[in-house]
């Protein structure tokens, strides 16, 4: 359910409003925006199925959403939410993500030495990109495979960020983990394997630090946003949905990347959707047009693994493009964007 506020509605009131939805076993949500002002009810709808809502003062309409999700709906927020994320050096803009610029974030699969990820970043930050991403913690499908350098590995973040200003993206996998990774990172990952980790989602749910929530390989759009919901319903507005690709009959790449779900997602949510041509298609040779379709269907951000020597790289090195093939690549986003009215 979504109460929407007038214009005119005083605190006392919504207070009111927000007391009774408590009384009757649910959570209030007040969203303040600029034309409206609406209060979400999270919980059980059924048990607000006789109570006058619209009766209350204060309230303009009552809205019943049939979706099982509500605050990432675009019923409960009509405008595009923005997040942004502070550059690490002072004079520089912070990152928009959701705005009119698309936001390329990219690096190695897995953080590795610390003069690989400098010299990554740098060439990153040179050719326009806005973020970088590596796995600090890596859940792997063989037990066998390189897990990640731990928090070894976020020092080697913080430091990458500390010498160049760019702030990045790393993977949390354990709930135990969430707050020391979100005391580093500038946003912390939720990969696709744990998509539906519900106690994960909790847990980054609590934190102030925006969340990339990757699409899981069997996961529905609706699964996708309901995790969202998870996320949203502990406070964390702060979300960024990623397409990277599902599991379908068709062997001929890593995974089948969706594109058609990032229109389906604008239209039914506020939030702003990434694109992973990277793990999307498991072949460098492929990122370059899928990045660029993946703007061309409405991508805000676009999520690229990139290393100095592709062939050395700890881990996904099939998919990884080099420094030649990443400056190609955005010079090719930066047409698409222009054309469709935006920068990067």
């Amino acid at each position: 359910m979504i109460i929407v506020l007038k214009s005119d509605a005083t605190a006392e009131q919504i207070e009111h409003i927000e007391k009774n939805i408590r009384e009757w076993g649910l959570r209030p949500h007040v969203s303040k925006g600029a034309e409206r002002s609406v209060i979400g009810v999270i919980g059980e709808e059924s048990l607000l199925a006789n109570k006058p809502f619209d009766l209350f003062p204060g309230v303009e309409s009552v809205m019943r959403i049939q979706k099982p999700y509500k605050l990432v709906s675009r019923e409960f927020q009509s405008k595009p939410t923005k997040i942004k994320i502070p550059w690490g050096k002072p004079g520089v803009d912070p990152v928009e993500i959701g705005g009119k610029r698309v936001v390329v974030v990219a690096g190695p699969c897995s953080v590795e030495k610390p003069e690989i990820m400098l010299e990554t970043a740098r060439y990153v930050v040179a050719a326009g990109g806005r973020m970088i991403r590596a796995g600090a913690f890596k859940p792997r499908t063989s037990p066998y495979a390189f897990q990640g350098l731990g928090v070894e590995g976020l020092k080697i973040l913080a430091q990458v960020r500390e010498e160049t200003g760019i702030p990045f993206i790393t993977e949390v996998m354990d709930t135990r983990d969430v707050e020391m990774v979100a005391e580093v990172t500038d946003v912390l990952q939720i990969g696709a394997r744990n998509m539906q980790n519900y106690s994960l989602l909790k847990a980054v749910g609590r934190t102030k630090t925006p969340v990339l929530l990757k699409r899981g390989i069997a996961g529905t759009i609706e699964e996708l946003l309901m995790s969202a919901e998870y996320i949203m319903s502990q406070g964390n507005e702060k979300v960024i949905l990623c397409e990277r690709g599902i599991r379908t009959y068709e062997r001929a790449t890593r995974n089948t990347l969706d594109l058609n779900a990032v229109p389906v997602l604008h239209k039914l949510t506020h939030l702003p959707i990434a694109v992973d041509p990277s793990h999307g298609t498991g072949a460098a040779d492929l990122v370059l047009p899928m990045a660029l379709a993946g703007i061309a269907c409405g991508g805000d951000m676009l999520l690229v693994e990139t290393h100095p020597t592709p062939q050395k790289a700890v881990s996904d090195g099939a998919q990884t493009i080099d420094e030649a093939q990443f400056k190609a690549m955005m010079e090719g986003v930066r047409g698409i964007a222009a054309v469709l009215g935006r920068a990067v």
